[in-house]
């Protein structure tokens, strides 16, 4: 739509779009590091970031401890009023955001994905309301909506993973390609697998963050052109030739 509003008018058009940002955590990564680095991407603004961690990858020499650590550290939210200091997860942007996201969790466990979260441990969740509980699914799988699908909520699916390939395959099973992460001890194989994952940006040992000196910047579905950075810059300005003889 936007770029038909555009059209005849002989401007330039860049569009930030959606993301279902993947992470992968191999088998040498801390866990511990990873856990707390990937739920807080996933769960940062109750899922409602453009970079959140939308699907988790884990190697199966970690993944048991991976999903129980993780799942303890959802257990810790608190949902309620933003205007309130003990919150640590805030109401979505509106109801019908946080019912889409119910229907994808829904329509998941019936598919057979394991839901970890118990949604009544959470008093402020409310069926047709904003609030919305926090929920890890495991057992999860590319014919799941939350898998393929953009949340944009507190919802995140891990998935078990037997080797670096595996995992690349399904990080790049997407018709999004904004941003992913690799955890990984090995710097060099964390470089080697960024290479081959389609997307804008690619973190190592981190994930939803933004740095002015960096392009952001996505790929397929994600959108195209660029912000931040000198290349940003470049995208907003038209350059001007200088000729000059002396």
């Amino acid at each position: 739509m936007v770029e038909r509003a555009a059209a005849g008018r002989f401007i330039g058009v860049g569009l930030e779009l959606g993301g279902k940002d993947p992470a992968y955590v191999r088998a040498d990564a801390s866990v511990d590091e990873a856990v707390e680095a990937t739920i807080d991407g996933a769960f940062f603004n109750s899922g409602q970031s453009c970079c959140g961690v939308e699907r988790i990858y884990v190697h199966e020499k970690v993944y048991d401890s991976f999903v129980t650590k993780a799942v303890a550290l959802v257990k810790q939210y608190k949902l309620g009023r933003s205007d309130d200091p003990e919150t640590t997860l805030g109401p979505m942007v509106r109801a019908s955001a946080a019912e889409f996201v119910r229907s994808q969790i829904k329509e998941a466990v019936e598919q057979g994905a394991v839901a970890h979260i118990d949604p009544t441990e959470f008093p402020m969740n409310q069926d047709s309301s904003p609030y919305l509980a926090p929920q890890v699914l495991t057992n999860v799988n590319h014919n799941m909506r939350v898998m393929t699908e953009e949340s944009f909520g507190p919802v995140v699916g891990i998935q078990k993973v037997a080797s670096d390939e595996e995992a690349i395959a399904l990080m790049n099973d997407s018709e999004f390609g904004l941003t992913a992460s690799v955890f990984t001890a090995d710097l060099d194989i964390g470089l080697s697998l960024g290479g081959r994952i389609h997307t804008g940006t690619f973190f190592i040992n981190r994930c939803d963050y933004l740095d002015p000196a960096l392009a952001w910047t996505g790929v397929k579905n994600s959108g195209r052109g660029c912000t931040l950075s000198k290349l940003g810059y470049e995208s907003l300005t038209r350059p001007k030739s200088f000729h000059i003889k002396l």
